[in-house]
């Protein structure tokens, strides 16, 4: 028996853990953790195990497929590819280029293939609509901290004295990051931990909970800022030599006493003053916040920028421990020339473009008005891959709607999705294992300069193709050969580590367990703003119409904002918490994984639960003016009274369902996802939601 342990990267989720994976006779048979890899260091989450069950699922799509007669019928890669050929140069032919929108979900994150020839095939074809998961999770926080710094300096929490924690639960979302972090607090590097969450996480064990209320950790952020530096606790040698904008910020923030702040966050007001001193005096400190939490609310762009503000002030920018910049890997771009503006340019002008760096991405919380109404002009036709948009983004049922009215669309995927069912045609993807490619922690969230070779584990299953083969077909169908000149994966690997100074050699045979590209260097001073200095008040924030230093904005819909709909939707509702064994709407039919868990839960105190006749166990009605779903009800006394807290990702209990594309962030786009109000009630006593 043939037995080969090939050391790769998962890409499954934002974190890109290093695997060994076991192959007995060309079958993937067992994933393992790789402890060479610096950021996993050999732990593994329960999907990293269940891969085997997962690539070879019966449930996976074999080949490609067209709708036909309300069924689906089997179809060649050459009728599917034609076929969307044609659908395509109609679309471009009869409305212009731009009516053709091109979707990258959260695999377009972390697979860097499936993302930068899905930017190749727009650019070619011309539209400038190219929507991703950056829409409404995580450029917010990058726009922010570039905004601030000029750059996107990351948090290295293990090496910090201080962390906090603003709403992730790592033990669930970042379990390798989490393992880091308890042996830093068991070995004593970190001396303090603060958890900022409605719910008690595991890590808040470890240190001090602050319970407060959705939507409110802007408000917080404040006071802890009116403390230090009303105390005098901020960092004045750091202030003076790289700040600008610290004497406006030292007037704003006045606003926010820390009685006034506790008033909105229902956070004590001791406990503001207490946090705020711990975090200014015990350095090096981290803000460590959640992929998404600060995010989807209205006020999400300005939550992330006072994170940026708070380390500034405090000192803890490039040192170890505290916010660092780190070199990032150059590679290969395969964009073309930017063409017109996508969708969203003109409501959030600064998502597309500031200081003359231009995003590629449009805002696809403007997609539905785009099919539906043809605002700001038409879109007919959707490419998909990567992604589950018809599940994932907010107001499921419109996105629903606005995808069965285009007059095409194609799916590209592994499994017949929520969104695949909705396309015209299908075509099956590889898996990560069943392709090659360039696996690399970039520091967007790690925080360490390292790359590596994923490498091809087993052949395809069925007839899947690796998505750059499918869209350079599909590009040669349309005449733009020239375009797609690479014939195999391991042309497009060196063609994407030509700029980076490795080599496919070094990454596949000397390192085959990924090398650093650059060394770590603290240096401060390297702030690449208009001003050369990191920007406590914003200049180009002011000149735009936006808040030049963050403000309290209460929720669109609160008990402070909208009483008289409180008085109708009586809990606070918060969507979107993870569980360690599903990424998004991904892995659902693992059998593994289905056993652990089943189904989805909705979280709610014993209390609150008990106002409203709900057991344990019940199966409950969740309501809020967009929406209804049923999830069954887990009574937990982690959570704070008055709120509801569901996980995403499940299409039978869809939180989508229950959000809106309306309101939006002013400067990003992003909609409210975290701080809602919603009412419930048993499933069966459907008289009471009358």
């Amino acid at each position: 028996m043939a037995r080969e342990v090939i050391k790769s990267d998962c890409i499954l989720c934002i974190n890109s853990c290093g695997i060994e994976a076991i192959v007995e006779d060309g079958k993937l048979v067992k994933v393992q953790g790789m402890k060479e890899h610096p950021i996993s260091e050999g732990v593994l989450c329960p999907r990293g195990v269940a891969l085997p069950e997962w690539v070879y699922s019966p449930d996976r799509l074999q080949y490609p497929m067209k709708k036909a007669d309300g069924g689906w019928e089997r179809i060649s890669w050459d009728e599917a590819l034609d076929t969307t050929a044609k659908k395509l140069q109609e679309i471009k032919d009869k409305y212009g280029a731009r009516a053709l929108a091109v979707y990258t979900g959260s695999l377009g994150t972390e697979n860097i293939e499936l993302a930068a020839f899905a930017q190749r095939f727009r650019g070619v074809y011309g539209t400038p609509n190219l929507l991703s998961v950056e829409g409404n999770c995580f450029r917010s926080r990058i726009m922010a901290r570039q905004m601030t710094f000029g750059g996107y300096p990351i948090e290295e929490p293990w090496n910090s004295k201080c962390i906090l924690v603003f709403g992730t639960n790592m033990d669930n979302s970042k379990v390798t990051l989490a393992a880091k972090i308890y042996e830093a607090i068991d070995e004593g590097t970190i001396e303090q931990v603060i958890v900022v969450d409605p719910k008690r996480i595991p890590l808040a064990d470890k240190g001090i909970h602050i319970k407060i209320r959705p939507g409110t950790d802007t408000a917080l952020c404040l006071g802890m800022l009116n403390v230090i530096i009303s105390e005098g606790l901020e960092d004045k040698a750091f202030v003076e030599k790289f700040t600008m904008g610290f004497d406006k910020l030292r007037e704003h923030v006045k606003q926010y006493p820390p009685q006034k702040v506790s008033e909105i966050t229902w956070v004590p007001a001791g406990d503001i003053v207490k946090i705020a001193r711990i975090f200014a005096t015990t350095k090096p400190a981290s803000i460590v916040p959640g992929t998404c939490s600060i995010d989807q609310h209205i006020n999400g762009f300005q939550g992330n920028r006072i994170h940026s503000i708070m380390q500034a002030v405090t000192g803890n920018v490039d040192i170890p421990g505290g916010w660092v910049s780190i070199p990032f890997i150059r590679l290969g771009d395969l964009r073309v020339t930017e063409i017109s503006d996508p969708i969203g340019t003109r409501e959030h002008p600064l998502f597309r473009r500031f200081w003359g760096r231009t995003s590629p991405y449009g805002q696809q919380m403007l997609f539905a008005d785009a099919v539906l109404k043809g605002e700001p002009y038409p879109i007919k036709g959707l490419i998909c891959t990567g992604g589950n948009p018809a599940v994932t983004l907010p107001d499921s049922a419109r996105i629903r709607e606005a995808m069965k009215a285009l007059d095409f669309m194609m799916v590209s995927e592994l499994f017949m999705t929520d969104t695949a069912k909705l396309a015209d045609i299908v075509v099956p993807a590889c898996s990560f294992l069943e392709k090659s490619g360039v696996g690399y922690v970039y520091g967007v969230t790690n925080c360490i300069p390292y790359a590596m070779v994923r490498k091809q584990v087993i052949k395809p299953v069925g007839e899947s193709w690796p998505d750059w083969k499918i869209w350079t077909e599909l590009g040669k169908r349309m005449g733009y050969g020239e375009f797609f000149p690479w014939k195999t994966e391991e042309e497009i690997i060196d063609f994407f580590l030509g700029p980076s100074g490795l080599n496919r050699e070094q990454l596949t045979k000397e390192h085959p367990e990924g090398t650093f590209y650059a060394e770590k260097k603290y240096i401060q001073g390297r702030y690449k703003t208009p001003s050369g200095k990191i920007e406590l008040y914003s200049e180009t924030l002011a000149e735009n119409g936006y808040d030049p230093i963050p403000h309290h904005v209460e929720p669109s819909k609160s008990p402070i904002s909208s009483p008289e709909l409180y008085s109708k939707y009586p809990v606070i509702l918060t969507t979107g918490s993870r569980i360690p064994e599903y990424t998004h709407s991904q892995f659902r039919g693992v059998p593994t994984l289905e056993k652990s868990v089943p189904e989805p839960l909705g979280e709610i105190h014993p209390e609150t639960a008990q106002k409203y006749g709900i057991s344990d166990g019940d199966l409950m009605t969740v309501e809020t003016v967009k929406g209804k779903i049923h999830i069954k009800a887990r009574t937990t006394e982690d959570l704070i009274p008055g709120i509801l807290s569901i996980p995403h990702g499940w299409a039978n209990a869809n939180a989508n369902e229950l959000t809106e594309l309306e309101p939006r962030d002013p400067v990003t786009g992003y909609t409210e996802m975290k701080s809602l109000l919603c009412r419930i009630y048993k499933a069966e006593d459907v008289c009471k939601a009358a």
